[in-house]
């Protein structure tokens, strides 16, 4: 009976072209964003064009070096959370690292973004008695899930929509406690948040700003630390997290807030107290990384340029992409789920580049996508390679060129 239930669920994904399938990459060390499908030797290269390793860093050899001579030192795992397992000196070093980029007083590590978002919100709304929440309508799931684990009343303000978000927090008493949790770059639309406008509405009604930069850190900002910073207005959100997965190229979550906040999810966060810590190889080699991006202006410089490079490209041969996006992240419209997948499909079986199909619920239905992400390691041919392969693809599915559309999305 279980395994009925759950075979017509798993068909009802197959049939609406919703099922997720694990593509085998195997990195390329030295020569990303190069990979194999399988282990023979002589196989051609595929050309990743959709990985969150957005800096290329998981291959600078500055980060490997790091983790090499931490795996020598200390051995592969942490040995368990860090209350059980102690507080390897690499933590407070890391911690110490993220708290002085995002110009706070105090930092926490999680094993990933995912469980840094879950967790902290979790916490806070349990911690604060009768807390409400504002949460933008497209935050991700991460914040969604820590949200919804509690009780916390919770209104979603419309995408971006600072109008909208003054009127429901006008609505509440000025001394309830609030917390606003967006980000500055949401992942699938690349667009950028209102952050001041934000932070000036929760300062005139007395809320705490929650910050999501995960898709900004190491990118965007003075020495990489994200759009609030570039803003300069790091000292107007209360607390602002990250990940060590995509700019940073490793992996790992973290919270920046002043001393109290953090000490409070350090001791009442369940999903950080019951957790097993980042191995101090994973851990050193995240700090190598934030620092060496700390100083160096070379792959953000070149990712940006690159992003300018494709767009030209994709904007001359019709290769449509959205509207929203104003970041590195390129969504390019394919707008139905099937023709996405196997438009995927092709494009890493004719002309090896791995392009991952985006449909829903990631996705509103009607708007599914591929997510195409260049990296300074991207050469001008392979630009000219995937465009190329975009234009046969989109004429071999019937895929709306821009320049065929109606209407703009």
């Amino acid at each position: 009976m279980y395994d009925n239930i759950l075979n017509e669920k798993l068909m009802k994904l197959k049939e609406n072209g919703q099922y997720r399938e694990f593509v085998t990459l195997n990195r390329i060390c030295g020569q990303y964003p190069l990979a194999k499908t399988n282990h023979i030797e002589n196989e051609n290269s595929v050309v990743v064009w959709c990985s969150n390793d957005y800096l290329g860093m998981s291959q600078n050899p500055i980060v490997i070096d790091a983790m090499h001579k931490a795996i020598d030192l200390f051995g592969a795992g942490s040995g368990g959370s860090r209350n059980i397992g102690g507080n390897h000196y690499q933590y407070k070093e890391l911690e110490s690292s993220l708290a002085e980029w995002h110009n706070k007083e105090s930092a926490l590590v999680f094993p990933t973004g995912y469980s840094s978002n879950d967790a902290t919100l979790q916490c806070l709304l349990r911690l604060f008695e009768n807390c409400i929440i504002f949460s933008d309508e497209l935050n991700h799931a991460s914040i969604i899930n820590g949200i919804r684990s509690t009780k916390a009343e919770c209104f979603k303000f419309k995408h971006n929509d600072t109008k909208h978000l003054e009127k429901l927090l006008s609505e509440q008493p000025y001394n309830r406690p609030k917390i606003i949790v967006f980000e500055s770059i949401y992942s699938m639309d690349g667009d950028i948040s209102p952050i001041k406008e934000i932070a000036d509405l929760a300062k005139k009604y007395n809320a705490l700003t929650y910050l999501d930069e995960v898709h900004a850190v190491g990118m965007y900002g003075p020495r990489g630390a994200g759009i609030a910073a570039g803003l300069g207005i790091s000292d107007s959100i209360n607390i602002i997290q990250g990940t060590m997965a995509k700019g940073i190229g490793v992996i790992g979550g973290y919270v920046t807030a002043s001393d109290t906040i953090i000490d409070a999810i350090r001791s009442f966060a369940s999903g950080f107290i019951f957790t097993t810590s980042l191995p101090p190889a994973i851990v050193a080699a995240c700090y190598a990384s934030i620092e060496y991006l700390k100083t160096s202006c070379i792959e953000r410089e070149k990712l940006h340029s690159k992003t300018e490079t494709l767009k030209k490209h994709f904007k001359n041969a019709g290769i449509p992409i959205m509207n929203s996006s104003e970041s590195h992240i390129l969504p390019v419209l394919v707008g139905d789920a099937k023709k996405c997948k196997a438009a995927a499909q092709q494009l890493l079986m004719k002309y090896n580049i791995y392009l991952q199909a985006i449909n829903s619920p990631t996705v509103p239905i009607g708007t599914e996508r591929f997510r195409v992400n260049i990296t300074p390691n991207h050469s001008d041919e392979k630009m000219i390679q995937l465009t190329d392969a975009l234009v046969e693809i989109f004429s071999l599915f019937n895929i709306p060129f821009s320049h065929s559309m109606s209407k703009t999305i």
